[in-house]
């Protein structure tokens, strides 16, 4: 995972814990005063979101426990497709340019240009250099794009 995902996934984490846990809690002892649980919706609501924050902390704080997290700004840029860089493409056919940065599967949102180490993409891409032509296989097809930047940001 790169630093800017790990700290994402921290903040969350607070977040989390210090205002929607005390959040959730106090909703369901405000429902808890409101008489009978059996049929009592607001308890059964809260206690509901109770155990899906309690299950994202704990989903969170395994991630970050096993995490190993790569600070691609120290890494010399040698102009090698790595983890965590960002790639400037070149459509061979359409000369149409796409940028990626390539990150953990956590971190991916292909429409803010970070798409996951796992995907189709970003395989064809590890282990390239700046001015390789890869061919990338996608449903549509295979498209050739030319490496034009490796950047470590």
């Amino acid at each position: 995972m790169t630093l800017a995902g790990e700290s994402r996934l921290r903040e969350e984490l607070q977040q989390l814990k210090s205002v929607e846990r005390p959040k959730v809690i106090e909703a369901i002892a405000t429902a808890r005063e409101h008489g009978d649980l059996k049929e009592n919706a607001e308890y059964h609501a809260a206690r509901e979101q109770q155990s899906f924050i309690e299950g994202r902390i704990q989903e969170i704080e395994g991630k970050l426990s096993s995490a190993q997290v790569i600070d691609v700004t120290a890494i010399p840029n040698t102009g090698k497709v790595v983890f965590g860089v960002t790639v400037q493409l070149l459509n061979v056919d359409s000369d149409e340019q796409v940028t990626y940065q390539i990150c953990g599967e956590d971190e991916a949102d292909i429409r803010a240009g970070k798409i996951s180490v796992s995907s189709p993409i970003a395989r064809a891409l590890i282990g390239k250099n700046e001015g390789d032509v890869v061919a990338i296989r996608v449903p549509a097809g295979t498209v050739e794009y030319e490496i034009e930047s490796v950047e470590h940001l």
